[in-house]
C-alpha cells in the first residue's frame, strides 16, 4: 500500500474515533429521567430498578472509560491492595478512579506509540502487525507504571514519615512531661508541626474529639499504617492510655527505637553500597594514578631509544 492509502486508512479511523467519543460523551451528559426526579422523591425508599438507573459519579472522561477501567480491574485484581496503598500514600481516590488513573496513562503511552508507527509507516512501510503488538505492549506499560508509581509515592511517604517520627515523639514526650493529657499534647504538637505524620496524627485527634476513645483512635492508627515503628508507637500510645503507664517514657523510648533504626538501616545501605563505590575508585582514580607514574619512564625510554 501507498502511503497516501495508508493516510486515508488512518485519517477514516481517526475519524472513526472522534465520532464515538462525541456520541459516547453526549449519551454520557444527556441526563436521565431518575437523576432529575430523584431529588424530589427522597423521602421515597429507593428501589432497585432506580439505583441501577442511576448513574455512577464522575466526570465525562471517567464514564468514558469507565468500562476500560473494568476491564483492566478485571485483568490485574488486587482491589485490597491497591486500596491498601491509596490509603498510605494519603490520595484521596477509590479504586475505580485510580484504574482510570491507569487506563489514561495506558492511552497516553498508545497514542505515543502510534504516533511514531505512523510517522514510521509513512516513511519506510513495514509489517502492521508488528506496530499493533508496540502499540499493545506501549498500552500495558503505561497501566503498570501507574501501578508502580503509586508503590514508589507510597515509599516516599513512608520515609517522609520516618525522618520525622523522631522528632514528633519527642514533642510528645515533652508535652506530656509539662503536665498535659495526651488529647492536648497531640493538639499542641499537631499545630505546632506540619508533615505527613502530622496528617495522620490530626485525623487521630479529629476521631478523638468526635467521641472515639482514645486508645481505640491509636489502634485504628496502628492497623492502618505501613510502617511497624509507627504501629508499634501507636499500640504504644493506645497501651499506655489504657493502662496508665507513663507516656512521655514511652515516647522517648519510641524515639530512640526510631533513632537507631536509622542508624542501623543508613549501615546497612552502606554497606550494601561498598561494592559500587569502588567503581570510580578502580575505573577512574586508579588508572589515572598509573598513568601518571609511569609516564614520564614511558617518555623517558622512547628517547633514549630515539
Amino acid at each position: 500500500m501507498t502511503p497516501a492509502w495508508w493516510g486515508a486508512v488512518l485519517g477514516g479511523l481517526a475519524a472513526a474515533g472522534a465520532l464515538l467519543v462525541v456520541a459516547r460523551a453526549r449519551v454520557v451528559r444527556r441526563p436521565q429521567l431518575a437523576v432529575r426526579v430523584l431529588p424530589y422523591v427522597r423521602d421515597l425508599p429507593e428501589t432497585g430498578v432506580l439505583s441501577r438507573s442511576v448513574p455512577a459519579a464522575g466526570g465525562p472522561v471517567e464514564q468514558l472509560l469507565r468500562p476500560a477501567a473494568d476491564a483492566v480491574e478485571r485483568v490485574l485484581g488486587g482491589a485490597t491492595s491497591v486500596r491498601r496503598r491509596l490509603e498510605r500514600a494519603d490520595i484521596d481516590k477509590t479504586v475505580h478512579e485510580f484504574r482510570v488513573e491507569q487506563v489514561l496513562w495506558g492511552v497516553v503511552a498508545f497514542a505515543a506509540a502510534a504516533a511514531v508507527a505512523l510517522l514510521r509507516m509513512l516513511t519506510a512501510p513495514g509489517p502492521v502487525l508488528t506496530w499493533l503488538l508496540v502499540c499493545a505492549i506501549a498500552f500495558v506499560s503505561g497501566v503498570l507504571a501507574r501501578d508502580t508509581w503509586l508503590t514508589s509515592q507510597v515509599r516516599s511517604r513512608e520515609r517522609r514519615i520516618l525522618a520525622e517520627f523522631p522528632t514528633v515523639a519527642e514533642l510528645l514526650a515533652l508535652s506530656v512531661a509539662a503536665g498535659e493529657g495526651p488529647v492536648a499534647a497531640l493538639d499542641r504538637v499537631v499545630r505546632r508541626s506540619g508533615g505527613e505524620l502530622s496528617t495522620d496524627l490530626a485525623r487521630v485527634l479529629a476521631d478523638i474529639r468526635t467521641g472515639e476513645p482514645v486508645g481505640a483512635a491509636f489502634d485504628r492508627m496502628a492497623a492502618s499504617t505501613g510502617l511497624p515503628l509507627v504501629a508499634r508507637f501507636a499500640q504504644g500510645v493506645a497501651v499506655a492510655v489504657e493502662r496508665g503507664t507513663p507516656l512521655s517514657d514511652v515516647l522517648h523510648a519510641q524515639a530512640a527505637d526510631v533513632r537507631e533504626a536509622g542508624r542501623r538501616e543508613l549501615i546497612e545501605t552502606a554497606a550494601r553500597k561498598e561494592v559500587f563505590m569502588m567503581v570510580p575508585v578502580v575505573f577512574l582514580v586508579l588508572p589515572v594514578t598509573v598513568l601518571f607514574a609511569f609516564w614520564p619512564g614511558v617518555i623517558g625510554l622512547s628517547l633514549t631509544t630515539s
